[in-house]
């Protein structure tokens, strides 16, 4: 097929093709919200901005429906920006790259290179769709599309009470057909800051530069539990090693380029004793031989290169390398703990997403999840205590609410059913280990009665995401349904 618009839905996969050619990863939502507010105006509905930059876009019931319970549905319009190290992809201008592919599991649609944006442009799409149509039957409806929901939940922080008139929202932020969620998790940023302290480069040193990629990386929320490879780590326990053995001095260290994604490429660049050139080549051989070896039922593509840049005439001091190395690799990274009340569930995990140097100071970046907050609070003082007593200022900052399950949910009742009548079984209905907005949507309207669903997406925030194009059909029946039903 040479277009997603000839997939089913058509109109939802018309409208998918349409926001891949508009540039809107998170924080530079300008031009999609632009485009939203035109396409609605033309279709005649009313449509608004708040002080943050949300968009409420209201569409009156259909004939006969008009006493039933108001619902939201609810989507953010920005995406991920991430790409493979040797791709050359401006995320500000360039559009996305959708494509058709047939695996073995089905067919999916996937982007060249890049993030693809089904999470969430696929639910976005399909609240648009049905503003679209004539011909699905809805109560007194209204779209809610926030801002920077991958990179802060900026929009949902800012959305204030009175906006909105709805007393149920539909959330379509979820990844997996079949599941249907009723809770998720809150977290917190983390922010560790060195101060770096250089000094002159000896004589007889040889300059090189080490970057480790061709991980999988993925969400730091839904793939945490899978074993996927932290490049930050990695390349941490090696040139821990190497500074301690061959005499290693770190000029510049990089790795991750999001909290909320698992860093899939980091690179160092090092000077080393000219004598101890051919030990360090031969030790990174083994080494990465036992991390291939160690990991080949998850990480298939592991590479780790060697290069010799240009001489570098500073380094970092031995008391400062010492120190943010053995920090870095202290700090707690993965799943902390699996839930006690729902099996298969993670309840508190920690992701080390991004680690720079620049000028004087080094950063590294964490993202700590939980389904409680104490859970998340202890977390957070583990990631303190290690960074403290390296002798790192941190702060945390755009702490979020996790969601808390309500049993007694009519919605959750009306979409477990609708989805029984559909498919004949009966859905999964979970808690998962990721941050929706859900549970900052109760601050503004505490008495939203709240689900969430989607299609099948993997790998998000990572060039691997890829969208089930079944999944997205039936995801799809089971929203038009619900709307009727409710």
């Amino acid at each position: 097929m040479s277009s997603l618009s000839q997939l089913a839905p058509s109109k939802l996969w018309q409208l998918f093709e349409k926001i891949c050619s508009i540039p809107h990863p998170s924080k530079h939502e300008q031009q999609i919200s632009a485009w939203i507010q035109s396409w609605a105006t033309e279709l005649g509905l009313s449509v608004k901005e708040d002080k943050v930059g949300n968009l409420i876009i209201k569409k009156p019931a259909t004939a006969g429906m008009e006493s039933r319970p108001g619902v939201i549905l609810q989507a953010h319009m920005d995406m991920v920006p991430q790409k493979n190290a040797d791709t050359d992809h401006d995320f500000l201008t360039d559009p996305i790259k959708p494509y058709i592919v047939t695996e073995s599991d089905g067919d999916w649609v996937t982007a060249q290179s890049t993030t693809l944006g089904a999470d969430n442009g696929i639910g976005l799409c399909s609240a648009l769709a049905v503003l679209a149509s004539d011909d699905i039957a809805h109560g007194p409806l209204e779209v809610l599309v926030t801002i920077d929901e991958e990179a802060g939940m900026t929009g949902a922080f800012g959305l204030e009470a009175g906006w909105l008139d709805g007393e149920i929202l539909i959330n379509t932020d979820s990844e997996q057909e079949g599941e249907v969620y009723m809770g998720c998790a809150g977290g917190i940023d983390g922010q560790a800051t060195f101060s770096l302290e250089y000094e002159p480069v000896a004589e007889g040193y040889q300059a090189f530069n080490l970057s480790i990629s061709g991980l999988k990386g993925g969400h730091s929320g839904v793939d945490i539990h899978t074993g996927r490879a932290n490049a930050n780590k990695l390349l941490v326990r090696f040139l821990l090693m190497a500074s301690e053995q061959f005499g290693i001095c770190l000029t510049e260290l990089n790795g991750g380029s999001l909290r909320n994604a698992i860093p899939r490429e980091a690179d160092a660049s090092f000077v080393v004793p000219n004598e101890q050139v051919a030990p360090l080549k031969a030790a990174l051989a083994e080494h990465l031989a036992t991390i291939q070896a160690n990991l080949s039922g998850i990480e298939t593509d592991i590479e780790m290169l060697l290069i010799s840049p240009e001489t570098f005439d500073k380094q970092w001091t031995a008391d400062t390398q010492k120190t943010i190395l053995k920090a870095l690799n202290a700090c707690p990274n993965g799943v902390m703990r699996m839930s006690d009340d729902i099996e298969g569930i993670v309840e508190s995990s920690l992701n080390l997403g991004v680690m720079r140097s620049k000028g004087n100071k080094f950063v590294a970046m964490t993202l700590i999840r939980s389904l409680h907050d104490d859970g998340r609070l202890e977390t957070q003082t583990s990631v303190q205590s290690v960074f403290e007593l390296a002798g790192a200022n941190i702060e945390f900052s755009g702490a979020y609410p996790g969601w808390k399950p309500d049993t007694s949910s009519a919605v959750m009742k009306t979409v477990r059913d609708t989805y029984h009548q559909l498919f004949n079984k009966t859905p999964e209905i979970m808690v998962i280990h990721a941050g929706l907005e859900c549970g900052l949507f109760k601050t503004a309207y505490p008495n939203w009665d709240m689900v969430s669903f989607g299609p099948t997406i993997k790998f998000p925030h990572s060039p691997d995401e890829k969208v089930n194009i079944e999944s997205v059909e039936q995801y799809w029946q089971l929203l038009i349904a619900v709307l009727k039903n409710i």
